[in-house]
């Protein structure tokens, strides 16, 4: 009978965790084309960005379309992968604020959007996954770990929302250019 170090067994164990932590990972996780229908409904990645805040990793973004498509003509979708916890009202403030200083819209409509976007954003932890589908008919579908969260119809409010990233007025330029498939996220 041969004697196993408590070395060994440490990294035998430790070995054995990390390849659970990895396939358990790999199987909790959901990808934006299944969401949308399968790889095979002609979904493609455009491009994808880091959102940075004084060296801070806020999330990443990833921009998808339809292959028949421009990245923003049709239907589209915005995934974003949050890399630290945010409160719902920090999410739907930081929007609302965005698309005043963009003007996309009257301070009324623009403040009547707040109980749509509270729908759409619950608080998020590191590693939640919220995606926002604009539609082809100009609706917005908003997912959140992969269960939808609310349906807008409204082609001003969507138009709004998304130019927070896609307007070339967008506060992250370097951010859109990533997601555009363009250049990087700076």
């Amino acid at each position: 009978m041969s004697i196993i170090s408590s070395s060994a067994v440490h990294k035998a164990l430790s070995a054995f965790a990390l390849l659970l932590a990895v396939t358990f990972a790999g199987a909790s996780t959901w990808q934006t084309p299944d969401l949308l229908g399968g790889r095979d409904a002609g979904w493609r990645m455009v491009g994808e960005g880091q959102m940075r805040w004084l060296g801070f990793r806020i999330y990443d973004a990833s921009l998808w379309a339809t292959d028949d498509a421009a990245p923003t003509d049709g239907a589209f979708a915005l995934e974003i992968r949050y890399h630290r916890d945010i409160a719902s009202t920090r999410l739907v403030d930081t929007s609302l604020d965005e698309m005043r200083r963009l003007g996309v819209a009257e301070e009324s409509r623009i403040e009547a959007w707040r109980d749509d976007l509270e729908a759409a954003f619950p608080d998020v932890v590191s590693g939640d996954v919220i995606v926002g589908v604009r539609e082809a008919d100009g609706s917005a579908v908003f997912y959140h770990r992969g269960e939808r969260t609310v349906r807008i119809e409204d082609a001003d409010f969507a138009d709004a929302f998304f130019a927070i990233w896609l307007d070339e007025r967008t506060r992250e330029p370097g951010l859109r250019e990533a997601l555009l498939g363009r250049g990087d996220d700076g």
